[in-house]
């Protein structure tokens, strides 16, 4: 876990404050607050200030404030699934001991003390008494290794009992190329220019693709070839290809509309061979391949993700240059901005299907084309795929990246927890209790939450010197074992609410901004997002300006400028339009009104993670 801030900033600074408290003047801090926790958008109002210099004297009555919540965390999921790197980390198979209200788990940092009859553990996080008997506890001191099973440090993986299951082919996975050769594939390119010797050469948006698949299955045939690799084509009918040895299914008419028999013919269609077999069947019918009729893109992806489903970790790349107009998923063209709910819940529905069979989507366009991005992209929003926008001089380096893309884990699940009195804004829950469904995980996947103090507790939170932390995340390792790492920290809360720019993580509220910002923005929440971008905007500009960074500073700030050009475009499009105020309540459906080229940035935003992972440290919140 890695934070913004040194401290927890829980200062609730209203706006009734905020006029006369620019002058250095830092208001009481047991000021009564009865407004609602979600009437606010902002509940920390902090201070940066200029970093004090020996010999110059007030530098720091000078102050910026910004509506900014600094109380943001990151988690970089990838790394920490990554049982390769866990060799250091202790590990026990002993079962983890949970509070009975919060679940909240003992760890070292866990209290424990006598009463009549029993010994108690009372929870650091909820209050609740839970009694424990171990003839090895001894009371009135943190847990550690005082009580049988409790864990020693504060970041422990539970294992589960070893059993004799089956050895698992980590190269058993598929891969399966769904393939677009409906005949807008035949569009062509200028692909250099011609001379006074030669004509210009041209290649069509299928020609590229061919190429592109002849480099992967290359590829493949040398870096896996033992992985399984499938492909299915679609335009007005479906074929199913798998491995190229067998012989092709073709579905078409009723079919494209029947999800059973599309999800059966994909489960129980055969691939036997891995590419180093059947490398040469698969090459052929790539060659073969020609463009010709309508799009039939919903039944394709549900053929896809059905045949790889059968493999955990295994993966579909989408390749398609028009907007679905055959079969299941179908869009219509409509002059409303906002799409119908019938293509988006379809999409969606595969994608949660594919997620919970440990399957990532990755979807690629074509430029200059409407795919309606924004729907098709939530296959690969879900499951951790990739999503963009290639022409033909780039597909094939894109699905290069998009084969690079390994599972480390599935099913994973985050719970988060704070001290009673902490939220999370943004969530549908209003409490300290946080869990999120993760998914699939690579290992670029990084996520980000904010957290504040609930007006009404924020004098019983200042009282306390430091605040607890835990994370819990459980999940699948490639080798199908369930595993829970739970890591518990705590961090000291600040009494004041002036704090040093240049002591803020520029790193994890830049991410924290682009992801917040794009999914509030896919849920249609754009005027929210425009606010968020704003203030997190001049927040990062002080940041600079007191500890200077230009690679951070170029990147960052070209994500915030990219998706505030994207929300005023949208707002602009959408004034006037009385559908906005219900797709505001809508948390279910994308906006209609993105283009591809901005629906694909908002889905990469939405995936953000840091410039530099690797030079990312954890951070000790204890060592205050």
């Amino acid at each position: 876990m890695e934070f913004a801030c040194s401290h927890v900033v829980c200062n609730w600074r209203p706006e009734s404050v905020e006029g006369r408290s620019g002058e250095g003047v830092t208001p009481g801090l047991g000021e009564p607050l009865r407004l609602s926790v979600k009437e606010h958008m902002y509940d920390n109002r902090i201070a940066v200030i200029s970093r004090p210099e020996p010999g110059v004297e007030g530098q720091g009555e000078q102050s910026i404030r910004l509506k900014a919540n600094v109380n943001v965390l990151s988690l970089s999921v990838g790394r920490l699934v990554d049982m390769s790197r866990a060799s250091g980390i202790q590990s026990t198979q002993s079962p983890v001991k949970h509070c009975g209200r919060c679940s909240a788990a003992l760890s070292s940092l866990s209290s424990v003390h006598n009463t009549q009859d029993t010994t108690v553990w009372q929870c650091e996080f909820c209050g609740l008494q839970n009694s424990l008997s171990s003839p090895d506890l001894r009371v009135g001191s943190k847990v550690g290794p005082k009580v049988r099973g409790a864990p020693r440090g504060r970041d422990v993986i539970y294992l589960p009992l070893q059993t004799d299951q089956d050895y698992e082919n980590l190269e058993d996975v598929m891969v399966v190329f769904c393939v677009d050769i409906s005949g807008s594939m035949s569009s062509t390119s200028e692909v250099s220019p011609g001379n006074a010797m030669t004509s210009p050469t041209y290649v069509s948006r299928l020609q590229s693709i061919q190429d592109a698949l002849q480099r992967a299955l290359s590829s493949l045939l040398q870096t896996s070839p033992h992985r399984r690799v499938a492909m299915v084509t679609f335009n007005d009918q479906v074929v199913v290809y798998g491995d190229g040895s067998g012989v092709p299914v073709s579905l078409r008419d009723w079919a494209l509309f029947d999800s059973d028999y599309l999800r059966q013919q994909g489960k129980q269609y055969n691939t036997p061979h891995c590419i180093a077999e059947s490398y040469q069947h698969l090459s052929l019918r790539v060659k073969e391949l020609r463009e010709h009729g309508a799009t039939a893109l919903g039944p394709a992806a549900l053929v896809s993700v059905a045949m790889a489903s059968r493999y955990v970790g295994s993966k579909v790349i989408l390749c398609t240059d028009g907007r679905a107009n055959i079969g299941l998923g179908l869009m219509e063209e409509s002059p409303a901005p906002f799409s119908s709910p019938q293509s988006p819940y379809f999409y969606r529905q595969l994608a949660h299907e594919a997620a919970n069979s440990g399957v990532i989507v990755s979807v690629m366009t074509f430029e200059g084309t409407d795919c309606r991005l924004a729907e098709v992209g939530l296959l690969a929003d879900q499951t951790g795929g990739r999503v963009n926008i290639v022409s033909i001089g780039t597909v094939a380096t894109e699905i290069q990246s998009a084969l690079a893309d390994n599972i480390l884990a599935t099913g994973v699940m985050a719970t988060l927890l704070a001290a009673d009195g902490v939220y999370f804004p943004y969530e549908e829950e209003c409490n300290h209790r946080l869990v999120r469904e993760i998914g699939n995980v690579t290992e670029a996947v990084e996520i980000t939450f904010q957290f504040a103090c609930k007006p009404d507790s924020v004098e019983d939170i200042m009282r306390r010197a430091r605040l607890p932390f835990q994370l819990q995340l459980s999940f699948i390792t490639r080798d199908q074992q369930k595993v829970t790492r739970i890591i518990t920290e705590q961090r000291r809360v600040t009494t004041s609410s002036w704090v040093w720019a240049g002591s803020l993580n520029m790193s994890v509220l830049a991410v924290h901004c682009a992801q917040l910002c794009a999914r509030l923005t896919m849920e249609g929440r754009v005027h929210e997002a425009q606010r968020q971008l704003t203030a997190q905007q001049n927040l990062l500009k002080d940041i600079s300006e007191q500890r200077p960074n230009p690679k951070e500073e170029s990147i960052y700030g070209n994500w915030i400028s990219t998706m505030t050009t994207i929300c005023d475009d949208l707002i602009t499009d959408t004034q006037g339009n009385s559908k906005i105020n219900d797709l505001q309540a809508s948390k279910s459906t994308p906006v209609n009104v993105l283009s591809d080229e901005a629906a694909k940035v908002v889905y990469q935003m939405k995936s953000a993670s840091s410039v530099d992972q690797s030079r990312r440290k954890r951070t000790d919140m204890v060592a205050l």
